[in-house]
C-alpha cells in the first residue's frame, strides 16, 4: 500500500475521523505565537491538509484570517458541514493553490509527513511572505504513560513497526526549525479511543487483521479500564521555522 493511498484512505471515514480524534491544547497556539514572534489574531493563515477542521477551528477561534487547503473529497465535504464559515480549497502542500509571499503563516497539523518536502519546503518559503513562519505539529501518544506504551507494543507485535507516522522535518536552505514538545490529555470513554485508533490509516485501508485486533483490544482495556473511561495522554511535537527575509 503506498503512502498515497494511504493518504487518501482517511475521505471514507471523515465523519469517524471528526467525532473521535482530540484537537489541540491552547497552549499549542501560544507557543506558535512566541515562536513566530507575532499574534495569530488577524494573520493570514493557511491550513495544510486541513481534514475536518480540527486545528483549523482553533485557529479561526483565535482570530487568524484562516484558509484550509485539503486533497480529500470526504475531509473537505466533513470540513465545509463543520465550518461554514472558513474558506477551503482544494489542494496539497506538493503544489499549494495560493498566491507567492501572501501568508503570515503556513500550518501542518498531521498532515507534513504525507508530502514530499522536496517540492512542499519550496511551495512552503514561495507562499509565505518574509518573516512569516511555517508551522508543523503532531498529536503522539505519550509512551512514558504505561498502559499507552503497552498498546503500542501489542500494535507493532502484530503489525510491525511503523504503523503510527510521526511528523518529519529536516533542515532546509530557508528554514530553520525550532522545537516545542508540550504534554496534555483527556478523558474519554474506551468506546471513543478505540474509534479513535481505528481512524489510523493503518486500520482504514484493509490491512488484515485489523478487525480481529480492536475486539481483542477492546477486551483488554474493559479489563484494565472497568469504569469504561480512560485517560489519554499526548505529547504536541511542534516545528516552527520563520521564512528568512
Amino acid at each position: 500500500m503506498t503512502t498515497g493511498s494511504r493518504a487518501r484512505s482517511f475521505s471514507a471515514a471523515a465523519a469517524r475521523y471528526a467525532a473521535s480524534r482530540p484537537s489541540y491544547p491552547s497552549a499549542l497556539l501560544d507557543a506558535v505565537e512566541e515562536a513566530a514572534g507575532f499574534p495569530l489574531a488577524g494573520a493570514r493563515v493557511a491550513d495544510v491538509g486541513a481534514g475536518t477542521g480540527i486545528a483549523t477551528a482553533l485557529l479561526h477561534a483565535r482570530g487568524a484570517r484562516v484558509l484550509a487547503v485539503e486533497p480529500g473529497d470526504g475531509m473537505a465535504a466533513e470540513f465545509r458541514r463543520r465550518n461554514p464559515a472558513v474558506p477551503l480549497v482544494r489542494g496539497d502542500g506538493n503544489r499549494l493553490p495560493l498566491a507567492d509571499a501572501r501568508l503570515d503563516v503556513l500550518t501542518y497539523a498531521q498532515s507534513w509527513h504525507w508530502t514530499d518536502p522536496e517540492r512542499s519546503v519550496p511551495e512552503a518559503l514561495r507562499v509565505l511572505r518574509p518573516g512569516g513562519a511555517l508551522a508543523v505539529w503532531s498529536n503522539d501518544p505519550d509512551t512514558r504513560v504505561e498502559w499507552i506504551a503497552d498498546q503500542q507494543t501489542r500494535i507493532e507485535d502484530r503489525f510491525g513497526p511503523g504503523w503510527y507516522i510521526n511528523e518529519r522535518t529536516r533542515p532546509h536552505p530557508g528554514l530553520a526549525f525550532t522545537n516545542r514538545r508540550l504534554r496534555w490529555s483527556r478523558r474519554i470513554p474506551v468506546d471513543t479511543h478505540l474509534a479513535k485508533l481505528a481512524t489510523h490509516s493503518l486500520f482504514l485501508i484493509g490491512t488484515p487483521g485489523t478487525g480481529d485486533f480492536l475486539t481483542a483490544e477492546r477486551a483488554h482495556l474493559t479489563a484494565r479500564f472497568p469504569d469504561g473511561w480512560i485517560e489519554e495522554h499526548y505529547v504536541v511535537d511542534l516545528n516552527l521555522a520563520p521564512r528568512r527575509p
